[in-house]
């Protein structure tokens, strides 16, 4: 067994020995440091010696790590504090009569995601206890230097620890309040991972992997929760078309113009199955309706023939359920290709103020006006639009159209 292969059982099962060994000792830095201690040792031995069961491997060997440890810290402090931190360590902690679900994952997915924290730090948090990457991948993925993430995580760790944030599951009253913080994360996260805001990729495959397996490892700890379906159902139908958002030179494709036989059908047939399974419940939420937004966008054989009717109807209905800008932005560009351009400006018009700073409100403004033939204030939008785009390919992507817009030369 090579490295990588090393490394890819410690993606998938970091999250799950960390949440184990957090439940024992009580500090997610002790539990860190016994896991990463564990599959150092897995590093020399396993491509020797072959793969044990991982999980249960990495689990005892962390849970040894961590009474050695514990050991060696309570030398001088006497036998009966020895003992008492190891039996605290080895001993199975009570069940909370809240806790439907007992499943350590589960129950470290609502720590890292609690309100408590700010949005940043919940983000960082999932990725580095439930995702495995290194403080150091973080960083990368949201262009800050290390040691700024790496404060932040620590304070996220430290704001748990002193604030005794509850490792559990909250009980069913409270479940619909924070389940949407833990959705809101990881549909940031596959956002980011789509669509980075800033840096010379657009998309960054790893965030968009990564957000996906923990949509898919949430929907197994809670099968009957409608949203947590639709969130997955959206991540996989918007995933399917990655291979054709791109061109050879990693060029952006907007949507109308991408080879949808480069899409992925077994995605886009897992996807549609999962909106048709939680919508049939009759209680849509806002991702599910986002996913059976994409499941129409996926269902058309070619642009021309979208369903915009349809899409229409759904952001009505999203529009109700999440009254946001954003979300009313969205609706304006399935308004124009029924109505036609001037519908779409007219409806993106109150939004303009709210919206100002925001570049794809100045992108599908252009775009509508181009459509209408006002070329001069499209090419004027599309740069504005550049000048607040933080995505080197978008911004090229924008300027191209700008200069298209302004009958000069493409930029490149």
């Amino acid at each position: 067994m090579d490295e990588a292969a090393v490394a890819r059982e410690f993606r998938e099962q970091y999250g799950r020995a960390v949440s184990v060994l957090y439940r024992s000792l009580g500090d997610l830095d002790r539990a860190e440091d016994a896991v990463q201690e564990a599959f150092a040792v897995a590093v020399e031995r396993w491509p020797r010696d072959g793969v044990p069961a991982p999980a249960g491997w990495i689990i005892t060997t962390a849970r040894r790590r961590a009474i050695d440890r514990l050991r060696r810290e309570t030398v001088g402090r006497g036998k009966e504090a020895e003992a008492e931190l190891v039996r605290q360590l080895t001993a199975e902690p009570p069940e909370s009569s809240s806790d439907d679900i007992p499943d350590d994952r589960l129950r470290l997915i609502f720590t890292c995601c609690h309100p408590a924290l700010s949005p940043e730090a919940r983000v960082a948090l999932t990725l580095r206890l439930l995702g495995g990457l290194t403080t150091a991948e973080v960083a990368r993925a949201f262009l800050v230097p290390e040691p700024t993430m790496a404060q932040r995580i620590s304070r996220a760790k430290a704001k748990i620890r002193d604030a005794r944030i509850p490792y559990r599951i909250p009980s069913s009253r409270d479940l619909p309040a924070r389940l949407g913080s833990v959705l809101s994360v990881l549909y940031l996260v596959f956002s980011e991972g789509y669509a980075a805001s800033a840096g010379d990729r657009l998309m960054r495959e790893e965030l968009c992997d990564e957000a996906i397996r923990l949509a898919r490892a949430l929907r197994s700890l809670l099968p009957d929760e409608e949203e947590v379906i639709g969130l997955l159902a959206l991540l996989l139908l918007v995933d399917a078309r990655r291979a054709a958002r791109v061109d050879a030179a990693g060029a952006l494709i907007p949507l109308p113009e991408q080879d949808r036989a480069l899409w992925n059908t077994e995605l886009i047939a897992e996807g549609h199955a999962l909106v048709r399974a939680c919508l049939l419940r009759g209680r849509p939420g806002p991702f599910q309706l986002q996913a059976a937004i994409q499941a129409v966008h996926d269902d058309s054989p070619t642009a021309e023939e979208t369903d915009w009717q349809q899409i229409v109807a759904l952001y009505d209905q999203l529009l109700r359920a999440s009254p946001t800008p954003v979300v009313a932005l969205n609706r304006a560009v399935a308004v124009a290709e029924v109505d036609g351009p001037e519908a779409g400006l007219a409806a993106i018009e109150p939004l303009r103020e709210e919206l100002e700073g925001f570049y794809l409100l100045h992108g599908i403004r252009a775009g509508l006006l181009l459509q209408a033939g006002r070329g001069e204030e499209a090419a004027d939008e599309y740069g504005v639009a550049a000048s607040l785009c933080g995505s080197e390919p978008e911004r090229a992507f924008l300027l191209r159209r700008r200069d298209a817009a302004a009958g000069g030369p493409a930029a490149g």
